[in-house]
C-alpha cells in the first residue's frame, strides 16, 4: 500500500450471475470527515462497494501544513484507488469535494465513469474570496476550530435542521485539525476555474443542491447544471449545506435512480 489516507471501504459482494455495479467514491467537505457520508455508506453498500477517504489534514489521515491545493488531494485519492484496484468508479463530493470531483475529472476523466456534484461551484476564487480564505486559515491557526465552527453552524445546516444532525456536524467540524483545515483553505484560494472544463464531461451528472444553502445557491446548482452536458438537477427542500444529512432519505433516493441509470 502507497496511500496514507484513512478511508472506509464497505461492500457486500456480488452475487454470482449478477453483473458487477460501479464502486462509489465519496468525497467529504471542508471541515469535515469521511463521517459525513455514513447515511450513504450504509445505503449503498449493500449493493455496491462504497469508499469514502479522510482527505489529508481531516479525520484520522495526516496533517500535511502549509498549503494544499485541490490536485494534491485528486492525486491523493487516485493513489488510494489504485491500492485498492478499482480502476472505474462513480466519483461524488460535496462542496470543497465537490471541487476536488471536479479536478480529478479534469486528471483523470476515464476513470470516472459518473459524476455526483453536491452544494458546490466550479469557478475559480474572487481576489477578495482569496484574502478572505487566507484570513480564515490565519484564524484557525491562532484560535482554534470552535468559534469558526459556532459561527458557521446554522449556514452548514439549516437553523431549523435536526438537533442531533447538527450537534453531529459540529463535533466534525472541531474535532478537525486545524493545521490541515488551515492547508485546505490556502489551497483553494488558489483553485482553478472549471466552468469550461465541465461543458466537456463525458459522463452523466447528477447536481444535488439545499433548496436553503446560502454558500452554493440553488443559481450556482443551476448553472452547472446547464454547463454540464448530460445532467440531472435536483433541489433538496428542508435543507442548506449539506442535504445528505439534514434529509438522507431524499438525497438517497435521487442519488440511487442516477446510480441506477449507470448501472
Amino acid at each position: 500500500m502507497t496511500t496514507f489516507l484513512a478511508y472506509e471501504d464497505k461492500g457486500e459482494p456480488v452475487p454470482a450471475g449478477r453483473p458487477a455495479r460501479l464502486p462509489l467514491v465519496l468525497i467529504h467537505g471542508h471541515p469535515f470527515d469521511r463521517t459525513m457520508w455514513h447515511p450513504q455508506i450504509s445505503e449503498f453498500s449493500t449493493s455496491r462497494r462504497v469508499i469514502a477517504p479522510d482527505l489529508r489534514g481531516y479525520g484520522r489521515s495526516p496533517v500535511v501544513p502549509g498549503l494544499t491545493p485541490l490536485s494534491t488531494f485528486a492525486e491523493d485519492i487516485a493513489a488510494l484507488l489504485d491500492d485498492l484496484a478499482v480502476p472505474e468508479f462513480v466519483l461524488g463530493g460535496l462542496s470543497m469535494g465537490g471541487q476536488i470531483a471536479m479536478e480529478c475529472y479534469r486528471l483523470f476523466p476515464d476513470r470516472v465513469r459518473g459524476l455526483l456534484l453536491a452544494d458546490t461551484f466550479p469557478a475559480a476564487e474572487t481576489e477578495e474570496g482569496r484574502r478572505t480564505r487566507n484570513a480564515m486559515a490565519d484564524r484557525l491557526l491562532r484560535e482554534g476550530m470552535a468559534g469558526y465552527a459556532d459561527e458557521v453552524l446554522f449556514r452548514m445546516v439549516a437553523p431549523y435542521a435536526d438537533a442531533e444532525v447538527a450537534a453531529r456536524v459540529r463535533r466534525m467540524m472541531t474535532a478537525t485539525d486545524p493545521e490541515g483545515a488551515a492547508a485546505a483553505l490556502r489551497g483553494r484560494a488558489e483553485r482553478p476555474d472549471y466552468r469550461e472544463l465541465l461543458t466537456r464531461v463525458t459522463v452523466p451528472a447528477l447536481v444535488v443542491v439545499g433548496a436553503d444553502d446560502d454558500y452554493t445557491p440553488v443559481s450556482d446548482a443551476e448553472a452547472m447544471h446547464a454547463a454540464l452536458p448530460d445532467s440531472t438537477l435536483h433541489v433538496v427542500e428542508g435543507a442548506a449545506h449539506l442535504p445528505n444529512l439534514e434529509r438522507p432519505d431524499e438525497f438517497n433516493k435521487a442519488l440511487g435512480a442516477f446510480l441506477a441509470r449507470l448501472d
